[in-house]
């Protein structure tokens, strides 16, 4: 029994020890290597010329936020989790309420003209998408911040948008910091 003991922890502690080298060594020189590779290496440490647009951006100053937002987070960066409140918690409710006057604000819109991706928080607080409907209604703003003709911004909005998985799965959804990076790109080669 013994014996059979410390032929199983050895084993044990041999798989550990092959495992940290792999995954706490090889791999990550592995995509440091590769990060490397001509090509890649101007925007592997994020040097590139596109901001970053990959979270919600927030404008220093909303009269002039040239991108698209994406759903509200419930959690901070790095963290994500959703809120735990109750569809009928009444601080939710206020919570929405809150958001939906504040995006109605930001577009020039009435509250009720708000889509509800606008307003409900992605529950990982990590979900790059949103409706169609919410993208529609921050084009026009998008365009005139940017100076983009608003046909060039819808159709980079629907350069951005994938459609329904097989065709019937799911909502359509505009990938948020695809379609922000396309804006930075179209309006600086303005």
């Amino acid at each position: 029994m013994l014996t059979t003991l410390r032929r199983q922890a050895g084993t044990g502690l041999a798989v550990l020890i092959v495992f940290t080298v792999l995954c706490g060594v090889v791999y990550p020189l592995v995509v440091w290597g590769v990060s490397r590779l001509p090509g890649l290496s101007a925007t592997a440490e994020g040097q590139g010329s596109v901001p970053v647009v990959a979270v919600d951006p927030v404008a220093a100053d909303p009269a002039a936020d040239p991108y698209f937002h994406t759903r509200p987070s419930v959690a901070s960066l790095p963290a994500s989790g959703g809120s735990n409140k109750a569809q009928d918690s009444t601080d939710l409710l206020a919570t929405l309420d809150e958001r939906r006057a504040a995006i109605a604000q930001r577009e020039g819109v009435a509250p009720a003209a708000v889509p509800a991706d606008a307003v409900a928080a992605s529950a990982s607080g990590l979900d790059p998408d949103i409706g169609p409907d919410y993208a529609a209604l921050q084009t026009a703003r998008v365009a005139r911040v940017t100076g983009l003709p608003v046909g060039r911004v819808e159709q980079l909005v629907a350069d951005a948008t994938d459609g329904r998985i097989l065709g019937f799965l799911g909502e359509p959804a505009v990938n948020v910091p695809e379609l922000n990076a396309a804006i930075a790109a179209a309006a600086s080669s303005r």
